[in-house]
């Protein structure tokens, strides 16, 4: 994941997953505001397990670029069969992508399955995937001790929200506002990670008085004094706080949107159908989207 394109590929992933989810979530809240229940992922009527298995194929080309593809002898290891300092980074990016797969292989099985736990185990999944994520990034091999590191120390922010929010869906199934801020941050993870890749190896967008260095294999970002890495870092600091913005005020933006085109429907479905219908049809959606837990 090291690396500009690095970074904005992944990025770009995780800000498509995170409109998908921000627009499902609101979509299926407005269609059904009584009987919603956050769902860990959502078929398509042409291909219900696509989220997943986009997710599987973006794990498996994500640890074959780490550990077989950049590597210049296509291989990570040393020639005694030992791990080299060089690569410690891509081993600890490519278990990140590792345990997305492994959430998502057992979803598709705990769909077919629909054990009563399944809904549960689902979320707890997803949870531990994120909490991979954070802890990988928290104890990274790589020096992220300068400009680097204050990107990456704020992402952590980031992934916790993803983390919290995701088990406590176990918890809060109901809540649309707990999937909101967890599509959101999911969003802005990606927009995040984009942001990193961009400033960071982009030499035009270097702060001024830092400059990129090749130190153990891969480009990392050094400034000339302690004056000037404070300044770096408090440029970081704004970048967090105008993006954490913008995705905000998205996210709002997008719900207004939805609610006006939605309005109608849920308005006429009111006025035309009882409670007991309402129910019927709740039920029946339901039984095709996910199975429930029993509360």
């Amino acid at each position: 994941m090291g690396g500009l394109w690095g970074h904005v590929v992944h990025g770009l992933a995780f800000v498509l997953f995170g409109i998908w989810h921000l627009l499902s979530h609101m979509r299926y809240h407005f269609l059904h505001p009584k009987s919603y229940t956050s769902l860990p992922w959502f078929p398509t009527s042409k291909f219900r397990y696509l989220e997943l298995f986009l997710i599987m194929g973006g794990s498996v080309a994500s640890i074959s670029l780490e550990l077989f593809i950049s590597p210049s002898k296509h291989q990570p290891l040393d020639p005694d069969g030992t791990i080299p300092s060089s690569h410690l980074h891509n081993f600890e990016h490519s278990n990140i992508s590792l345990t997305f797969f492994v959430y998502a292989l057992f979803a598709i099985i705990l769909d077919k399955i629909q054990p009563p736990a399944q809904y549960g185990l689902t979320q707890m999944l997803g949870g531990i995937a994120f909490g991979q994520q954070f802890l990988l990034l928290h104890l990274h091999s790589t020096d992220h001790m300068g400009v680097e590191g204050q990107y990456h120390w704020l992402l952590q922010i980031v992934i916790l929200v993803s983390f919290f929010t995701t088990f406590l869906s176990i918890g809060y199934p109901k809540s649309f506002l707990n999937s909101f801020i967890r599509s959101l941050s999911i969003l802005f993870q990606g927009i995040w990670l984009m942001i990193m890749g961009i400033m960071l190896w982009t030499p035009e967008y270097i702060p001024k008085g830092c400059f990129i260095k090749l130190q153990e294999g891969h480009y990392v970002v050094r400034c000339h004094d302690h004056e000037a890495l404070e300044r770096a870092k408090a440029l970081v600091n704004i970048q967090f706080s105008w993006y954490l913005t913008g995705a905000t005020l998205f996210g709002l933006c997008l719900y207004l949107v939805l609610y006006k085109m939605f309005l109608g429907k849920v308005e006429y479905q009111s006025l035309t159908s009882s409670e007991d219908d309402d129910d019927i049809e709740t039920q029946k959606t339901n039984k095709e989207t996910f199975s429930r837990t029993k509360e």
